[in-house]
């Protein structure tokens, strides 16, 4: 909005010429960024090396410190971007201050579709515009003080750090996981067990007999990286396939807004499945709010069930339900329209009797199900299981039989079943699913209700408006000639049931998961070249680590190839498919010299975000991923961390399960591996709130300027005209954004990092208000007065000693500083600063060298520029970086007296001042002798006193 700059506006007309002004602050935050650069100071030493020639710095406790990785976008920074960055920069001075070996870095998330987007717009290499905006971005982190150690920072397209990304994903794709032994092996254990007759190769063959083909077929279906053909948000518009978060809700990207097609394209994928139950088990051993857990745990989604094989026409359908006990309930099917076995079931004609509701008014199966398919393929996943929706679907035109009773049922093909959930088939249960029994009324199907219902409705689900679904009830009509369920419990079926289906061979109890398995390709130049080549047969072969780094070659056109955006039947064409001297190459990968053909897929943008925490521990180690023994020492599990990992990790919840959940993935199969000693990447976890910023809306919606609106009478106008304001996200796009720069520009880098660490609880989000940044602004100028003579420039401390009251203010606020900054609570740790500062300015006269000392080392982890400044002025010469953090005094932090409420007929008649220590005995005996007390009483006796020392005393009267 329009406003005057309330700091300027409070300068008077002739500034002394040493007061703390804007221009001032800048020429000090300057002075000692560069002074933190040349000196090193917030360099972390390694064990090896470092620390063996420093047994006091050995001595001391490691504090682990990170920042979600930021991706350099080309916009820069606004105000909001750098709140997690001062926080985290905040915790660690004040843990390197309390004894702690800090090592707290940042880096770039540098490979995205945003560079790849621009350099398609204008033929800049993403290289070059990610580059250029990481200069800016690292200009403005630097402008704000924040102390990373710099000789550790890095970025994913850096060859040398890309490398090792490449080396990570030969050693999944060169790994299975063992369920036996619960973690992941190397491939060539699998191979040998297969060779020796150990493990059997199914078909009964010798493992000798297989062909390289056949063998390669094997293998990646245990391998934890493999090929194969997956459902896909196919995006012909885009040229690329898309995951499901860049899909909206109506079925079309997110960008460009093109028709996204459900197909099936060959992937790369990883088995992150294979890991569910651990990925479950280890978040009970890691610091993390209980929400993300929460999130975490209901990806994964583990539940309890049975697998079930319903005979039709020489096949079965697999399903997997968690309610098996309601299988005599069964009186249709339901298969998702990308299932495989789709097509084998359809034949040419419709069944005599076929219901015409059946039948999408096609005359046959086929065509019904070609359309079908068509018509669910440009749904979303989540169009499609929206709750609201009409059901819709088609007859395949075959029944199943019910195992339980051997009743046929037909068989439909609908889009509110996902491929990617469960087997993709269910059993449908009209009567007990709401889903089910929607779809049974809008195709005329039959329920039979099997679990008797306790709310008082009948048993004729004809008379019901929904579906019955309880746990806690007992099942009818449920008996077979093999097996009876009737008058039994829901936990006592599915057991009863379960047992069955195994004797019979038909089905046995299992454990399925929501979880997928991970799409790890994309149809992109900008991102990590996959070191692998297949040979003239098709099989994949891994590159051997010599020739690591496989960088992107140069290409003309970044850009995948677009097709007709309505036209499903097309395949992708990468930008670097289109490079053939890159694509075909002749290689010895140890049988002499052969050709191969590259992958032209790219990784995707998550794959260099699940390890980075290891490269910034040794992040020059060209011969290793990471030296253990450094590995060890920052990220190895300790008492209170079981699974070692990162000590505090801060950043949005926006990646609460994707990132996370990935990084932790990897982490356990390096873990397994023997490579890292730690199972978990992140053992702390805190979530930083959002800063708002008000958006200011035309009658047409458009967002406008914020900076240009003026309000006038209650009302908000931008140029004559009325306009709305509403709090929402800060950006460019709404026209709201406040950049840092301009921030330290008007007030100073401190003032800056103080504004956004005393807005509130950090974990919470907040209003921008650029009208508030002077409050932070004057306390730093009354600091700065306490020690510092505006007119000479000379420090004015004393080396006397201070009052009682000053020490009691200063002890109180060291006391309470110190806990605020271990706990993170940074706007109460700021507000005792403050407390204590105006009691030193009210107070007068020169401030004593033992309080102001003290009171500048509280200062530095927040505003760092002038406590340095203001360190070196008291006559230091060692920066304040690595000073101790003051400890209080316990004799002053007690109160010497505290409030007492008096209460009668819980009323308060009186407050008295008490000792801190007074015993419930002595101060019943104040109370009642109070003359307010007695008066109040008028002369009645007293049936009762309860006395809670030192604050309470409650009279009852007689």
């Amino acid at each position: 909005m329009s406003e005057t700059n309330p700091a300027t506006a409070a300068e008077p007309a002739e500034v002394a010429p040493h007061r703390y002004t804007a221009a001032l602050a800048a020429e000090i935050e300057a002075r000692w960024q560069d002074f933190w650069d040349e000196n090193g100071t917030y360099e972390a030493p390694n064990p090896s090396g470092d620390l063996a020639g420093d047994p006091e710095l050995a001595a001391r406790p490691k504090k682990f410190i990170m920042d979600m990785f930021p991706y350099p976008s080309g916009a820069g920074l606004h105000v909001g971007h750098p709140l997690g960055y001062i926080a985290t920069d905040v915790y660690a001075r004040h843990q390197r201050m309390t004894g702690h070996n800090v090592l707290h870095t940042l880096g770039f998330d540098a490979f995205g579709l945003p560079a790849e987007q621009f350099a398609v717009q204008t033929g800049t290499h993403p290289r070059v515009s990610t580059e250029a905006n990481m200069a800016n971005m690292k200009a403005q982190l630097r402008r704000l003080g924040l102390g990373h150690d710099k000789r550790r920072s890095f970025a994913t397209i850096d060859p040398e750090y890309y490398k090792w990304t490449q080396w990570i994903f030969l050693q999944i794709f060169n790994s299975w996981y063992d369920p036996e032994a619960g973690k992941a092996r190397p491939v060539t254990e699998l191979v040998a067990q297969f060779e020796s007759g150990e493990r059997e190769v199914p078909g009964g063959r010798a493992w000798s007999e297989l062909s390289a083909v056949e063998r390669a077929d094997l293998l990646s279906e245990y391998r934890l990286a493999y090929a194969s053909d997956a459902p896909v948000n196919w995006c012909p518009g885009l040229g690329t396939v898309l995951a499901n978060e860049e899909v909206t809700a109506d079925g079309r990207s997110e960008r460009g807004n093109f028709p996204v097609f459900k197909a099936r394209l060959r992937q790369w994928n990883m088995r992150i499945t294979a890991y569910a139950d651990r990925l479950l088990d280890d978040l009970d051993g890691l610091d993390w709010p209980e929400a993300i857990k929460m999130q975490q745990r209901n990806w994964i989604g583990r539940s309890e069930g049975a697998r079930v094989d319903f005979p039709v026409d020489g096949e079965a359908i697999t399903v997997f339900t968690t309610r098996q006990d309601t299988l005599f309930g069964a009186t249709y099917m339901v298969l998702a329209p990308e299932h495989p076995l789709v097509e084998k079931f359809t034949p040419a004609a419709w069944p005599e009797g076929t219901r015409e509701a059946w039948t999408g008014g096609h005359a046959t199966p086929a065509e019904a199900v070609a359309a079908y398919r068509a018509q669910a393929a440009s749904k979303s996943d989540v169009e499609r299981q929206a709750e609201a929706k009409d059901k819709t679907g088609v007859f395949t035109g075959v029944f199943a039989t019910n195992p339980v009773n051997g009743e046929r049922i037909p068989v439909f093909i609908a889009d509110y079943v996902l491929m990617g959930y469960g087997t993709g088939a269910i059993m449908a249960v009209p009567a007990h699913d709401s889903r089910d029994f929607a779809f049974a009324r809008a195709f005329d199907l039959p329920m039979r209700c099997v679990v008797e219902p306790t709310d008082g409705r009948s048993t004729d689900p004809a008379e019901w408006d929904d579906a019955f679904a309880a746990y806690d009830a007992e099942l009818i009509n449920s008996s077979g000639d093999d097996v009876s369920l009737d008058g039994l419990g829901v936990v006592e079926a599915k057991a009863r049931v379960t047992a069955w289906l195994a004797e019979n061979g038909i089905g046995e109890g299992t454990v399925n998961y929501r979880l997928r398995d991970w799409l790890f390709s994309r149809q992109r130049y900008w991102g990590e070249p996959f070191p692998i080549v297949y040979d003239e047969d098709g099989v994949a072969h891994a590159l051997p680590e010599s020739m690591l780094p496989l960088e992107l070659p140069e290409v003309e056109d970044y850009s995948p190839r677009t097709f007709d955006p309505d036209d499903a039947d097309t395949q992708p064409e990468t930008p670097l498919s289109r490079n053939e001297d890159w694509v075909d190459v002749t290689l010895d990968l140890g049988d002499g010299p052969k050709k191969y053909r590259r992958e032209t897929n790219t990784m995707p943008n998550w794959a260099g975000s699940c390890w980075y925490e290891l490269r910034y521990l040794d992040p020059h180690n060209d011969e290793k991923l990471v030296d253990p023994a450094i590995e060890q020492y920052w990220m190895g599990p300790r008492e209170g961390m079981p699974h070692g990992g990162v000590d505090l990790y801060v950043g949005g919840q926006e990646h609460a399960v994707l990132h996370l959940l990935y990084a932790r993935f990897w982490s356990k199969i390096l873990f397994d591996l023997g490579y890292v000693s730690s199972a978990e990447p992140f053992h702390k976890l805190f979530n930083q709130g959002m800063i708002q910023a008000f958006v200011y809306r035309d009658s047409r919606g458009i967002a406008v300027p914020a900076a240009e609106v003026e309000e006038r009478d209650g009302a908000y106008w931008y140029q004559g005209e009325k306009v709305s304001r509403v709090l929402g996200k800060m950006g460019k796009s709404l026209k709201n954004a406040v950049t840092p720069d301009e921030i330290c520009a008007e007030y100073g880098a401190d003032t800056l990092r103080l504004y956004e660490m005393a807005m509130g609880p950090l974990d919470v989000s907040r209003p921008w208000d650029t009208r508030a940044v002077v409050g932070q602004y004057r306390l730093l100028q009354r600091l700065w007065r306490n020690i510092v003579d505006e007119a000479t420039g000379e420090v004015t401390v004393v080396d006397e000693q201070a009052d009682d009251d000053t020490l009691r203010a200063l002890h109180k606020a060291i006391d309470g500083v110190r806990q605020d900054l271990e706990g993170m609570r940074f706007n109460t740790a700021i507000a005792k600063i403050t407390e204590l500062n105006n009691h030193l300015t009210k107070t007068g006269g020169p401030v004593a060298r033992s309080v102001a000392e003290p009171l500048v080392l509280m200062v530095a982890p927040l505003a760092p520029h002038i406590a340095e400044e203001l360190w070196r002025r008291l006559g230091h010469t060692d920066s304040v970086v690595h000073q101790d953090f003051p400890v209080a005094d316990p004799a002053y932090v007690v109160d010497e007296t505290v409030t007492c409420v008096v209460q009668i007929k819980g009323k308060v008649k009186a407050r008295l001042e008490v000792p801190p220590s007074v015993s419930e005995e002595e101060l019943e005996k104040i109370a009642l002798a109070d003359e307010r007390v007695v008066a109040a009483l008028g002369g009645a006796g007293v049936r009762k006193v309860i006395v809670r020392a030192p604050k309470l005393v409650n009279i009852v009267p007689a």
